[in-house]
């Protein structure tokens, strides 16, 4: 945001979540503020962390959640690191012990927060001050995925996934506009859209992937790949994904119809991005995909290799990209921050 890059990092051995500010230009580190201490979950899956949701920045404050002591805490922050506000937004008990997973969303003056469990909510709090205003139940599965707020079907609908449903509310009171039976009962991945379509995939333990109708709620198309932990993209009439396995995928997003399919390789964790018509995507070992957002064929214009991991889904700011990659193995790991493109 501006001239600044926010990122959340936990040290597991000290057992501090924090957040750390870096200049955008020079990668210089700014501040960092410890944001909690102690209570970390004593287990976790190999390819979370306790720090995995990224941060929403609203021009004046970035609101961020942690998972910790079995909570969902979300606290809000200055320019210059300085807390605001602090609140638990509820509990998280995952019966995989996988951790948490969702990232925030902003609307209006307020940013919502989910938790995906038994007896989980879906819930708004003010961002100027952290007071709830809204929350809604959201009982089942341990489910991952985070809400979007979709401008499809001619309104504003806040939209998730997870526990054999696709699940449509009012972002302004919580309201339920409609629910589908449709993916898994765990999900990861975030809903995307094109014009009157939503789009999702996943998950555990049934596949699909879905086309919903935003005004009615129905499916219009559904097939059995997968896309697990990424998101899909959306762009012109068409839908794409490098799913967990790394094969390619396009649909015309109207019908479903497969357009083209090809393994590019390697386990993919991160979600693609689409800057212009261009799709950057990588995989587990580090490998990075610039590929042509067509639908008539693959188009892979570029690879390259940076680090020897990757989880995390590319930032785009203006004509720069940032990576957050890691090379090395066991205490020789180091994560890296790489700002890429123009001056």
């Amino acid at each position: 945001m501006g001239n600044r890059v926010f990122v959340t990092t936990a040290d597991d051995g000290n057992q501090v979540q924090s957040v750390v500010c870096l200049d955008r230009d020079n990668g210089k580190q700014l501040w960092q503020t410890e944001v909690h201490r102690g209570s970390f979950s004593p287990k976790m899956h190999r390819k979370n962390t306790h720090a995995t949701p990224t941060p929403a920045w609203d021009g004046e404050r970035l609101v961020v959640p942690f998972y910790n002591d079995t909570k969902v805490k979300l606290s809000a922050l200055d320019l210059d690191g300085k807390i605001l506000w602090q609140t638990v937004a509820g509990t998280y008990l995952d019966q995989y012990q996988y951790g948490y997973a969702a990232s925030p969303v902003l609307y209006g003056s307020t940013v919502i927060v989910s938790s995906e469990y038994d007896e989980g909510f879906i819930a708004a709090f003010d961002r100027g001050t952290g007071k709830e205003v809204w929350r809604k139940p959201r009982g089942g599965n341990s489910s991952y995925s985070s809400p979007i707020v979709a401008k499809a079907g001619g309104r504003d609908l806040l939209v998730l996934t997870g526990n054999d449903t696709m699940t449509a509310y009012d972002p302004r009171n919580g309201s339920q506009t409609w629910v589908v039976s449709a993916i898994a009962k765990a999900t990861c991945g975030t809903v995307t859209w094109d014009g009157d379509l939503l789009f999702a995939s996943g998950g555990y333990p049934k596949k699909e992937t879905v086309a919903v109708n935003a005004k009615t709620g129905q499916v219009v198309w559904r097939n059995l790949d997968k896309s697990y932990e990424q998101s899909m993209l959306a762009s012109g009439g068409y839908l794409y994904t490098l799913n967990d396995n790394g094969t390619a995928i396009c649909w015309r997003a109207s019908d479903g119809e497969e357009m083209w399919k090809d393994r590019l390789g390697g386990q993919v964790s991160a979600s693609p991005v689409l800057v212009g018509d261009k799709i950057i995507a990588s995989n587990e070992k580090g490998e990075f995909f610039v590929i042509k957002a067509n639908p008539q064929q693959l188009e892979v214009l570029h690879r390259t290799q940076i680090g020897n991991e990757s989880f995390a889904s590319p930032a785009i700011s203006g004509n720069r990209m940032f990576l957050r990659v890691a090379s090395g193995r066991g205490i020789d790991r180091q994560e890296t921050l790489y700002c890429i493109g123009g001056s």
